[in-house]
């Protein structure tokens, strides 16, 4: 930060057009993301969790998005819906992400985003099933890995 209050720098409210173009707009350039435009919207004391961690703090969550796009040979999300109320956001969308020399493997999920007084976000919760997904790439495989479930906790 330059010395300037985090406050003065959040664009706008969120809504729900807002966060439709925001996030579309994070993952659609040229396969790698660029996040930098939503970040003024994230609380400096912002949790973020999904199904394989939790991150606390801005600049945490800042350097994992970072890891993801070093990562990611591409990167690219679908927004299909979007929702707010009372304080909390919630989208649905498709993330697309190509490691090296792997296919593209579609992930599908939601995210819950849930804002603090101010207007920023201080939670965000992505849920997805990461290993089904990826796994129904996998020619048998997944065959093998969704009858396990389906026995296991079906």
């Amino acid at each position: 930060m330059t010395g300037q209050d985090e406050t003065q720098l959040v664009p706008g409210i969120l809504d729900e057009e807002t966060v439709g173009l925001l996030w579309s707009r994070t993952y659609n350039t040229d396969g790698k993301p660029d996040w930098s435009h939503i970040y003024p919207y994230y609380h400096p004391e912002v949790v973020f969790q999904d199904s394989i961690q939790r991150i606390e703090g801005k600049a945490e969550f800042m350097a994992l998005c970072a890891r993801l796009t070093e990562r990611c040979k591409e990167l690219r999300m679908d927004v299909h819906s979007v929702a707010k109320r009372d304080g909390v956001i919630f989208l649905e969308w498709t993330m697309t992400m190509m490691f090296g020399k792997w296919p593209s493997t579609p992930v599908y999920g939601s995210t819950v985003l849930r804002l603090h007084e101010d207007g920023r976000i201080i939670s965000q919760r992505d849920y997805y099933d990461l290993w089904g997904d990826i796994f129904n790439g996998i020619p048998r495989f997944h065959q093998i890995y969704r009858r396990f479930m389906r026995k296991r906790f079906g």
